[in-house]
């Protein structure tokens, strides 16, 4: 895991709003676009973003592509921020 992907991540305010429209379950990519009020393109590149941080993966279902959170990744930068303040690493 690359932290600093992450964090980079997390940064954005529009991909903070993704990623809780994820903790919903799983979504095809256009329910998602219009669950958030954004075009496609937009969409697309938060969502890039977002998987090269592997804090959510696709899933391919005929025409469709499905995302959903990763919540191992998650686990994981909560445990490395955790180590700075002493915690358990």
């Amino acid at each position: 895991m690359a932290v600093s992907e992450v964090l980079a991540a997390l940064a954005d305010d529009t991909r903070r709003k993704i990623l809780l429209r994820l903790k919903e379950g799983r979504i095809s990519s256009g329910d998602l676009a219009a669950a958030l009020d954004m075009t496609p393109q937009a969409l697309s590149y938060h969502l890039s973003r977002l998987k090269k941080a592997d804090l959510i993966y696709e899933t391919r279902y005929k025409n469709f592509i499905y995302y959903e959170l990763n919540l191992s990744i998650l686990d994981e930068t909560i445990l490395w921020i955790n180590s700075l303040r002493g915690g358990e690493s």
